[in-house]
């Protein structure tokens, strides 16, 4: 009987290439262990069919960042869930192959309220956090915000500029209705619970709050609870 070993040192075996060579198929989906892909090196395999996909690239594989429609309410452990194969937006043109792998050890650099819904970043590169961090509050954002309540007639002015929230003058940003019940926010530095103290101090209750765009990224067409890749040559 054969022992079993590493699967990327069985693989690099099998090719004549190095481990490091072996461990890029492996982690970049191109590796495939009777039939089944595998990504992770360290699997063990005897006397299984190991395969190497035709037009494979002993590249290592790039950290990804996902692009999110969440859904309202929805928790973190509900977020994982939507993070799935079947759920991968149809009009995905990033051209990204999917791994499993891009689901793992994914952070939020600009988290929405729990309670609101749409775009979301999650993402394993540490230059989009970085960027998202550290540029996140000149960039701005577009927010769909569904109200019930009277406003005044100054109740816009006030909202673009003239108030504060939690001891900070908000800068000035940019509020049109878009229906009677429905304001569009085009806004930078958002906090948590900003949006509904603004529109509070008109006399706006808040009930839905939905973000569209951050920067030059938005959600386009994509469906509630779906997602996509952030493309190789997009920025926000």
């Amino acid at each position: 009987m054969t022992p079993p070993i590493r699967l990327d040192k069985h693989l690099a075996a099998q090719l004549q290439c190095s481990r490091a060579q072996a461990r890029h198929y492996i982690e970049g989906g191109w590796v495939s262990v009777d039939g089944v892909v595998v990504e992770a090196p360290q699997t063990l395999v005897a006397g299984e069919t190991v395969t190497l996909a035709a037009g494979a690239a002993s590249e290592p594989a790039e950290p990804a960042t996902l692009l999110l429609n969440k859904p309202a309410g929805c928790s973190d452990a509900e977020l994982s869930d939507l993070l799935r194969e079947d759920r991968r937006f149809a009009d995905d043109a990033s051209g990204i192959r999917l791994l499993h792998r891009h689901f793992q050890r994914l952070e939020v650099p600009m988290p929405l309220d729990p309670d609101a819904c749409g775009l979301l970043v999650l993402t394993q590169d540490w230059r989009v956090r970085r960027h998202l961090l550290e540029a996140g509050a000149a960039l701005e954002q577009e927010y769909m915000v569904d109200v019930e309540g009277e406003a005044g007639p100054w109740a816009l002015p006030r909202l673009a500029h003239g108030l504060d929230y939690r001891g900070r003058a908000l800068p000035a940003c940019k509020v049109s209705w878009q229906s009677e019940q429905r304001l569009r926010f085009a806004i930078k530095d958002v906090h948590p619970g900003q949006l509904r103290h603004m529109c509070a101090d008109v006399g706006l209750h808040v009930t839905g709050l939905r973000r569209l765009r951050i920067g030059r990224i938005g959600l386009n067409r994509m469906p509630d609870g779906h997602w996509r890749y952030l493309a190789s040559g997009q920025r926000f």
